[in-house]
């Protein structure tokens, strides 16, 4: 933990009421010494004092003596963001103690212990050996655990689920994955239509504004998940080629017709890439560089900009507040340069083992894991 703040407190305290050491001695029933050797860090007030010093001053005792328990919104997507750099900066194992500190002076600030979570959950596979990430896994799923078990915020306890579900797939873990998704995940249960009603309670109460907005969110979110599903469905149906190629028409299509290479060239990239391993390993050679040059623009597309970030466009134009409120922000989860790394081990998938002998696909591997860019 780092060092608590109490007497700097009490002497800024003491000034901002304008009383002398003398006069907050009296009410404490102190000495005029004892306050002056607290102002110095020569000794500390007894414990049961504490609560009296702080009601006196009208803070809490966690503001008095300096602890921050909970983060603001903006402080914990700062310290993400520090952390994601210091992934791809800093050895992992310095990374790991200051997580650890940070989780354990937070141990209750839940929105932060979620992120920090999600923090494994995104950088886990840059440990060294197989034991050590499943011991990051496990460590995440039990902060995911103590937020359930704890949290108040039903939000972040439904994120949790989530997460920790996604947690123990890394983990090989199946049955529990069920076991915590499948009650709420039933596209029967009408929990799935509660942000319909959300925007249509909106509108009856005159709220228009959060109206439009709440279903422009919607509408973009459910946008995303149809190209994640459609990118499963490829992933699960890779030896029908004729499903597969009938997806990736349609998908297409959409991803076209809503510009989702620049409105979220991540996704973009995501789909493209699975096109790509779908040709490759039934044969289709040409089919699958071109979906990797289509993979290779969204990539290019993603890293364009200094910092990535979500962002709507000129028909997502409500977006903003949306984002905004999200955990992280517009900040993505990964820093750009892990993003780099990631796609060195993209490339060496099995599907492309026929490719690597292409002078075409060498080229573009040494593009996109070197940075070159397009016309390198």
């Amino acid at each position: 933990m780092n060092k608590l703040n109490l007497s700097d407190n009490i002497i800024r305290l003491r000034h901002e009421k304008k009383l002398t050491q003398e006069e907050l001695a009296d009410y404490m029933g102190v000495t005029k010494a004892s306050v002056s050797k607290w102002e110095k860090g020569i000794n500390t007030p007894d414990l049961l004092l504490l609560p009296q010093l702080a009601a006196y001053f009208d803070v809490t005792v966690d503001e008095l003596i300096g602890y921050e328990s909970q983060l603001s919104s903006e402080q914990i997507r700062r310290q993400y963001a520090d952390l994601s750099k210091d992934f791809a900066t800093l050895p992992f194992v310095d990374v790991l103690k200051k997580i650890r500190a940070l989780a354990h002076r937070y141990y209750a600030c839940y929105p932060f212990l979620l992120q920090l979570s999600v923090l494994y959950g995104n950088h886990y596979m840059l440990a060294e050996t197989e034991e050590e990430r499943r011991i990051l896994l496990q460590e995440a799923v039990g902060w995911c655990d103590r937020i359930v078990e704890n949290s108040s915020d039903v939000g972040v306890c439904s994120d949790a689920v989530v997460l920790r579900a996604g947690l123990y797939l890394q983990l090989g873990k199946a049955a529990e994955a069920i076991e915590a998704l499948e009650p709420s995940a039933d596209p029967s249960r009408l929990a799935g239509q509660n942000g319909t009603l959300l925007v249509q309670a909106y509108q009856l109460s005159g709220d228009m504004e959060k109206a439009r907005s709440y279903a422009q969110a919607k509408q973009y979110l459910d946008l995303l998940n149809l190209i994640g599903d459609a990118i499963l469905a490829l992933s699960l149906n890779e030896n029908d080629i004729e499903y597969c190629e009938k997806t990736i028409q349609r998908i297409t299509g959409i991803m076209e017709l809503y510009h989702l290479e620049a409105l979220h060239p991540n996704v973009a990239a995501q789909f493209q890439f699975q096109s790509s391993v779908v040709y490759a390993v039934n044969g289709r050679e040409e089919e699958a560089l071109a979906a990797l040059h289509r993979f290779e623009k969204c990539v290019d597309k993603l890293l364009e900009t200094e910092q990535i970030k979500l962002h709507g466009d000129n028909y997502f134009n409500q977006l903003d507040a949306w984002i905004d409120r999200l955990p992280l922000g517009s900040m993505a989860p990964r820093d750009k340069s892990f993003i780099r790394q990631n796609l060195r081990e993209s490339l060496t998938h099995a599907a492309f083992d026929s490719l690597k002998g292409k002078e075409e696909f060498q080229r573009l591997v040494y593009r996109l894991t070197e940075g070159g860019g397009e016309n390198a």
